[in-house]
């Protein structure tokens, strides 16, 4: 079968899309690239189609790998036939190329083997035909020094139908069918562990039944992790007597001696070999699924927050607020750079909160502070609090600032090299002043399982789960577009067609001589070629260039159809950037090439219309409910202020401004049923929830969105 008709079959993509997309991909451009500059040739498609078609051009290739490493191991033991040839070739599904191959395999020594080596496959083939009157007299002409009596002789024999029995696709396809439609997962407590305090998280799990196929991937990752961490046991079940004899209709055709020994190899088989083998990829399909419905949750999770709207370069001062320890505060001018640090102890147990009133204020005169950033983790609510009772002489807008993965990024390499002179806290704070400015910028320093806005991260494929997760800070990157005179080393990482070598060549580049003043002089930077220019020069930004073109997000390949645009309009280009009503008498039509179609030249007139403009918006500020500041506090029926900060397949969790986060149950989303939360909420996105539910000892708020 080939690549593109095994993409077609698979998807709802044209097959010229996919033809063209194909190629796109084996000439090393990158998905984003794709999806915004070569829309002609893919037919318009998003990078969702794109990444469906590089998904099941994977899948091909692990399938046509696996063939052929089959066909040469068959060639190898010399049985590999024209028909068996062509079987394999044209099998689809990876399962069903196993099973072909499932007779064929080197198996380890077992019982059907060692009855082959006692001489016994002649009478298990007598047996399968059903024709034998007398068998324990045919039985005992098999005895002989390894097999002492014909009840030997005719148990080897099962041994061997046995295992033919699970070497048949049809039945193996048909208990298939039956895990995947009838199949319970049920559990059971060890009864020895079920007092442990790390038990009682999954407490209930602990006699649980559900049916496999309906189950929601958060329960079942969360019965998986109680199974590892020895507080159940897990097992698949289907109906026994049903399997059974959807065996025995296969195989038995009519009713003699040789019909109770094959009942009794059909049990075996179905006990021995095929219900556990077969449970288990039941098993890793589920939990396949499982891992795509959570990823799935945890990708869109990151794009909202690597997408949040940023304050933009304003002189911030940064909390990380704490009792003990006390508060580390820093300032950061427009370019995030730290310009100094202090600790301030306003809570118990030193209480120097007029000390720490006057230290804020002198430090935000003196580097003429815009906004300040708290931190939201212990004592967030308290330093908020501090802060309104200071009377500052100028407006300051107030943000309470996602902590999560902060300590991570505090204490990784890249902190350590910005920062080396710095202790972790000074870090953490100014990490925190930087999400503020730009959370995109920031974030991409952590790894992005550490920012903890994903469902069971850590149960998951962790291959798949980093890969679904680059993919995703590579798209926000280049959906954004970055500013190449100011982007870090770990932001340009992710620019389409950059990666690490070619990032720190700008960077290093960018210090030698200074800031580029043009796209062109990109290609002066050591091992930038062609191919990498052109994957990247449409996504780096260059404010107040010598073209005007280099802070929007049109493609030096096209700046030519812009320049003739101006030409025509007997303008320059930089009047047109400025001038709608020029703009608006461009003919798009009349540009059109081979190459350059409508969509292209469609987007060209957007990037002109709002050239350098962040597409995220702009960060709001936002204040928690007045005299809320522990869950005793809290009563049924009162409305509180909140920000989501999770959100999961079952509801979100919301920051409420105490300790203990609120959650929002997929059924309390709106006055309308909602499949899935992401339908009614984004993360970061402010709230007014009502309490409908208070359990102060598990320390859990039930909120809700309903009218």
């Amino acid at each position: 079968m080939q690549l593109i008709s095994y993409i077609t079959s698979r998807s709802q993509i044209s097959q010229k899309s996919i033809q063209n997309t194909i190629e796109l991909l084996n000439e090393d451009c990158t998905i984003p690239f794709i999806s915004r500059y070569r829309k002609e040739k893919t037919g318009n498609l998003n990078e969702v189609e794109i990444g469906e078609i590089v998904k099941l051009k994977e899948q091909f290739e692990v399938l046509e790998k696996r063939k052929v490493a089959i066909l040469k191991a068959l060639k190898e033991q010399e049985v590999l036939t024209g028909e068996l040839t062509s079987k394999i070739n044209n099998t689809e599904v990876l399962t069903t190329l196993e099973d072909i191959y499932l007779p064929y395999k080197k198996k380890r020594k077992t019982k059907a083997e060692a009855a082959r080596k006692n001489g016994l496959e002649p009478l298990a083939k007598m047996i399968m035909s059903q024709r034998v009157n007398n068998l324990d007299y045919t039985a005992s002409k098999y005895t002989s020094n390894e097999v002492k009596n014909s009840e030997q002789a005719l148990e080897g024999a099962r041994f061997i139908i046995a295992e033919w029995i699970n070497e048949r696709n049809d039945i193996r396809n048909n208990i298939r069918y039956q895990l995947e439609r009838f199949a319970q997962i049920t559990t059971k407590v060890i009864t020895a562990k079920n007092e442990d305090e790390e038990a009682q998280k999954f407490k209930d799990y602990f006699d649980w039944s559900e049916s496999l196929n309906r189950i929601p991937s958060h329960r079942f990752l969360a019965i998986l992790r109680a199974e590892n961490e020895g507080f159940i046991r897990v097992k698949i079940e289907i109906d026994k007597q049903r399997a059974l004899q959807k065996i025995e209709e296969r195989i038995i055709r009519s009713q003699n001696e040789c019909t109770n020994q094959i009942e009794l190899a059909i049990k075996d088989a179905y006990k021995r070999l095929l219900f556990p083998s077969l449970s288990n990829e039941a098993l890793s399909i589920a939990k396949e699924k499982a891992d795509e419905s959570a990823i799935k949750v945890f990708t869109k999770n990151l794009q909202q927050l690597l997408l949040g709207a940023p304050l933009g370069e304003k002189r911030i001062l940064a909390i990380d607020p704490g009792f003990r320890s006390g508060c580390k505060v820093v300032c950061l001018n427009a370019q995030g750079d730290l310009l100094q640090n202090e600790t301030i102890f306003p809570h118990a147990p030193q209480n120097k909160d007029t000390d720490a009133i006057k230290k804020i204020s002198s430090l935000t005169d003196a580097y003429k502070i815009e906004a300040i950033a708290i931190g939201n983790g212990t004592a967030s609510r308290e330093t908020e609090q501090l802060i309104k009772r200071i009377h500052f002489k100028n407006k300051i807008e107030v943000f309470v600032v996602s902590e999560a993965g902060a300590s991570i990024y505090s204490a990784s390499k890249i902190a350590r090299d910005e920062f080396p002179n710095y202790d972790v806290t000074v870090r953490g704070s100014v990490s925190i002043g930087r999400r503020l400015a730009d959370p995109l910028a920031e974030l991409v320093k952590i790894d992005a399982k550490s920012i903890g806005v994903g469902q069971y991260q850590h149960d998951v494929s962790q291959s798949l789960l980093k890969s679904r997760l680059d993919g995703v800070v590579e798209s926000c990157v280049n959906t954004v577009g970055i500013n190449v005179n100011t982007a870090s080393k770990h932001l340009l990482t992710y620019v389409s067609g950059l990666g690490e070598r070619l990032a720190q060549n700008i960077v290093e580049y960018r210090a030698k001589n200074g800031s580029f003043k043009s796209r062109k002089q990109l290609m002066k930077v050591p091992r930038m070629g062609d191919k990498a220019y052109e994957q990247s020069a449409g996504f780096l930004r260059i404010r107040a260039g010598k073209n005007a073109l280099d802070n929007t997000g049109v493609h030096p390949e096209t700046y030519s159809i812009v320049e003739q645009m101006a030409a025509d309009l007997n303008c320059k280009v930089a009047d047109l950037i400025q001038n709608k009503s020029l703009r608006q008498q461009i003919q798009l039509r009349k540009y059109t090439t081979k190459e350059i179609g409508l969509p292209t030249l469609q987007d060209i007139l957007k990037e002109l219309d709002k050239p350098g403009l962040d597409p995220r918006g702009k960060a709001q500020s936002f204040s928690f409910s007045e005299g809320i500041e522990s869950i005793g506090q809290i009563r049924e029926g009162m409305t509180l202020n909140g920000i989501i900060t999770n959100i999961t397949k079952f509801g979100a969790f919301v920051d409420i401004g105490i300790k203990v986060s609120g959650l929002i149950h997929v059924s309390q989303m709106a006055d309308r049923f909602v499949s899935d939360p992401m339908e009614v909420v984004k993360l970061n996105q402010q709230v007014q929830a009502r309490v409908i539910g208070i359990d102060i000892k598990r320390e859990r708020i039930q909120l809700s969105l309903k009218s």
